[in-house]
């Protein structure tokens, strides 16, 4: 099976990062930690939750070829390092992303075999809820953030699959069955091609084996 790449896009407060940290417990898929330039939030941990960079350092790095996709959101700088994602893949396994649209676009571009599922509230006051009880924000960035979710909802025709997120335990078991659907696409079964002309091979000579009379068979049946 080839590996490839589970992009999470949502409005701000859309649930797509609980999404993807439930679904990381369920293993066979890895997370590419993001870099960003915006402040660290009370509980989070550089390189857990973000890898927290200077915007200086940010953009040498992003000069340099580093990032897979990279995208500002709401003044700040967000992106996905080379690295991180071929690390995974070394391990065999597919990489989630929990990115922006933007960042997104670039990563469909690139990436040609890349899933893309946009997660949605489901509905307005439930993402208004959601932003204003995180109490970590001034009602002037809620009002951004807000306006930007707005336009990113008009985005969603570039996506695969869209998933209402209102039960959570619901919306991760379709994410995951739309990650199990597409693990078994033919085109992603690398071997299988060889495995198929080994199969076909065998098939082939047993029907041969069948179809050859067996020794005596033929004057047994004059007697």
């Amino acid at each position: 099976m080839t590996p490839f790449l589970l992009v999470l896009s949502s409005p701000s407060g859309g649930g797509k990062s609980t999404i993807a940290k439930a679904l990381l417990a369920r293993g066979d898929i890895g997370y590419s930690v993001s870099a960003t330039t915006r402040a660290m939030r009370p509980g989070e941990r550089d390189g857990v939750h973000y890898h927290f960079l200077t915007r200086e350092e940010f953009q040498r790095r992003e000069a340099a070829g580093e990032f897979v996709e990279w995208a500002t959101y709401n003044g700040n700088l967000y992106g996905t390092l080379r690295a991180e994602v071929q690390k995974v893949f070394a391990q065999g396994r597919h990489v989630l992303l929990d990115i922006e649209i933007e960042g997104a676009r670039q990563v469909r571009a690139r990436f040609a075999n890349s899933v893309h599922v946009f997660v949605l509230p489901p509905s307005a006051e439930a993402l208004v809820g959601r932003l204003a009880g995180r109490q970590t924000e001034q009602a002037s960035e809620i009002a951004a953030r807000l306006g930007v979710a707005a336009e990113e909802l008009a985005a969603v025709s570039e996506y695969d699959y869209v998933v209402v997120n209102d039960i959570l335990e619901e919306a991760v078991d379709q994410v995951a069955s739309i990650l199990t659907a597409e693990s078994r696409h033919v085109a992603r079964q690398g071997d299988l091609v060889a495995s198929l002309e080994a199969m076909r091979r065998e098939i082939l000579v047993r029907a041969a084996e069948f179809a050859a009379p067996l020794p005596g068979a033929e004057r047994t049946s004059r007697t």
